[in-house]
Parts: C-alpha cells; structure tokens; sequence
C-alpha cells in the first residue's frame, strides 16, 4: 500500500516518512514491518504491514485539499456552548481519526477560546498538541508555502 519515501500520517502521533519495509521475527512468527520515521518526536515505529488499515495511517494531504481545510480553519463555525469536559470529548475524538480537517478544527475552536479566555490545563495542552500534530503534516505538504503554514497560528 505505501512505499518508501512516502509521507504519511499517523493518528495522535503526527506526519513522518516511511524508511523502510522490514521482515522481523516475533514469537517465533516473521512479519513485514513499515519502519516509519516520525517528525515531531524523531521516534523511529514499526507497524505491521498487515495492520495499516486499522492504524488509521493515511497519506500526508495535498496541497488542493488544503485551500479547503484553510477556508474551513478561517470561516468555519465552532460550537461554544458545550461544557468543557463535553468539549474536551469532542475534540479527542477528532484527533483520534487523524484526519487534518478535524484536527485543523480543534486547532480553530480552541484559538478562538483562548483568544476570549484562559483554556484550562487540559484544553490548553490538547491545542499545543493538536497544533503540533497539524504543523507537522503541513510541513511535508508538496507546494506549501510558510505564509500557508504561518496563516494556522
């Protein structure tokens, strides 16, 4: 399914690069491994081959998703109302599906609350990681330019 040099994402754990496609043998069964080299953390993981479709991994977006995902991140609505640990919810489950509009979303209502009140801890850690995982899959965006990548702070 992927190859080595392609861009992927990981859910929860960001954008990185696969490296390689290694056999290895565990409990006495031998197995293909993705070697994934992950850029935030500069954790080097190794996913089965057969459990990449339930690992969620995708493929970094390209730049013509991302004039939407910018239009949603600029435009788009946020739900205020619901109470924080409601919220907070919300917004876990966004960032489990490892897709970059939903994680560009928990990035946008966030900064907007922040911008009118102190998050509290929790909140405020979930953006400093969301915006990380967020970053780190722009910066492998083909075409992206910084300003594009300036304009998600």
């Amino acid at each position: 399914m992927f190859q080595i040099g392609d861009n992927i994402v990981y859910p929860m754990h960001g954008a990185g690069i696969i490296e390689a496609i290694e056999e290895k043998a565990f409990s006495g069964k031998t197995q293909q491994y993705y070697v994934i080299k992950m850029s935030i953390s500069n954790l080097q993981v190794m996913i089965p081959t057969s459990k990449i479709l339930s690992s969620r991994i995708r493929p970094v977006t390209d730049i013509f998703a991302l004039k939407h995902i910018l239009h949603i991140f600029q435009h788009g609505e946020s739900d205020r109302l619901l109470p924080w640990k409601q919220r907070y919810k919300v917004n876990t489950d966004k960032m489990k599906t490892g897709e970059i509009q939903d994680g560009a979303e928990v990035v946008r209502d966030l900064m907007r609350m922040k911008k009118e009140k102190a998050l509290n801890s929790s909140e405020k850690k979930m953006l400093d990681n969301a915006y990380e995982l967020l970053i780190s899959e722009l910066g492998l965006i083909k075409g992206i330019t910084e300003n594009q990548i300036k304009s998600f702070s």
